[in-house]
């Protein structure tokens, strides 16, 4: 028996491979290739700034509006000869290992069609799609070529919701969860001035899927899965209204949605009405409550009484890299460094269910009824 002991410990350690060895060589030192699909959707700025930080290199920018991407070229110091009008163009003078699709969100199909069948990883920024329909073939097409298909959220990246995550789920510090509450939005679209070009789709039910219930709507739905560790709801309730028809006039810029589960409820207000812009959560177990108040900030407080309770407040730290940011994330995903679970913020399986949840509330607004989600997938 020691004598296998021995054997097992000299091979533990003995000097890796030379191709395991390079692989981790490559892992750190070569940045990763990646193309932006789409420059109209404006958090595209993101990507140009994240990428002064070092872990991956942009080779290739597909925009066919040349003066919005000669804007950016301006803006960001890229050069144009960058940039091709279209994604077959680009592949004939580029091989890139992943892409970033930063166009309407109708058009996610359509990049994961594109480039998953050439083994192409893909991260759309989110929602993931702009129906089931969508998601679905999207999901489909990912997993017949062996890609990763990863969504991105602003709020994936905050500290505050990763603490959050660990004393609520992990920890289970306030008890079982009974109630979330969850608010994002702004003043709305065309009053916080974004560009004519993001504009355009944002407020176009096609291309964006809905107004405010697809565009703050998902932060809610993402949070909520993550929560629940990746259970899909038992039903979904939404009210939605046009309070802003002379700036939305084709969608609505108000949406509450109910989401149920067989022991709490999930309640996400996603408006283009707030006064102040906001992305925050309020967490209620059994004996406490956690509020994220923002990127942050976040705050326990732990019942006493009646309606007494003990606060504690965190002032939080970014987190370390590569999890601060969705880009070298994605490069330490497809390197191999970083694993995905399936209830994982950016998970093609949350995702899934957070696309889920918007088409049954869009379906509860229109009709007026709870709609019931098969439990049976």
């Amino acid at each position: 028996m020691k004598k296998y002991v021995l054997i097992l410990l000299a091979i533990m350690l003995s000097p890796k491979p030379a191709n395991a060895q390079n692989a981790e060589s490559q892992t750190k030192e070569v940045p990763l290739k990646i193309a932006v699909i789409g420059l109209t959707h404006t958090h595209v700025h993101w990507i140009f700034d994240s990428e002064k930080r070092g872990g991956f290199e942009i080779v290739a920018i597909v925009e066919p509006n040349r003066d919005l991407a000669r804007r950016y070229a301006e803006q960001h110091g890229y050069s144009m000869n960058l940039v091709y009008p279209d994604s077959q163009s680009m592949l004939k003078a580029v091989t890139p290992e992943a892409v970033t699709a930063f166009g309407t969100i109708y058009e996610h199909l359509e990049v994961v069609e594109t480039f998953a069948p050439l083994g192409i990883h893909v991260m759309v920024e989110k929602p993931l799609a702009v129906s089931m329909e969508h998601a679905q073939r999207m999901a489909e097409l990912a997993r017949t070529h062996g890609i990763y298909l990863l969504t991105n959220y602003e709020t994936t990246w905050y500290p505050s919701n990763h603490l959050a995550y660990r004393k609520v789920v992990q920890e289970g510090t306030i008890g079982d969860i009974r109630k979330v509450v969850i608010r994002d939005g702004h003043r709305g679209p065309k009053k916080i001035g974004i560009n004519a070009e993001f504009l355009d789709w944002l407020t176009d039910p096609m291309q964006n899927g809905g107004g405010a219930l697809t565009d703050f709507g998902c932060y809610g739905a993402n949070l909520l899965t993550w929560l629940h560790q990746g259970r899909r709801p038992v039903s979904v309730t939404a009210l939605t209204q046009q309070l802003q028809a002379e700036n939305n006039p084709k969608v609505e810029d108000e949406a509450i949605i109910l989401v149920e589960y067989p022991n709490a409820v999930g309640i996400i207000q996603g408006s283009w009405n707030w006064p102040i812009g906001r992305k925050d959560m309020e967490i209620y177990g059994l004996t406490g409550a956690v509020f994220a108040d923002n990127r942050n900030s976040l705050r326990i407080r732990m019942a006493e009484g009646y309606d007494g309770f003990k606060e504690e407040a965190f002032e939080l730290e970014e987190r370390p890299a590569p999890i601060n940011d969705p880009f070298t994330y994605f490069a330490g995903v497809i390197r191999g460094t970083i694993p995905v679970a399936p209830a994982d913020l950016s998970a093609l399986e949350n995702n899934l269910v957070v696309v889920e949840i918007l088409d049954a509330a869009r379906e509860s607004a229109s009709s007026g009824q709870r709609i019931y989600l098969n439990q049976e997938k």
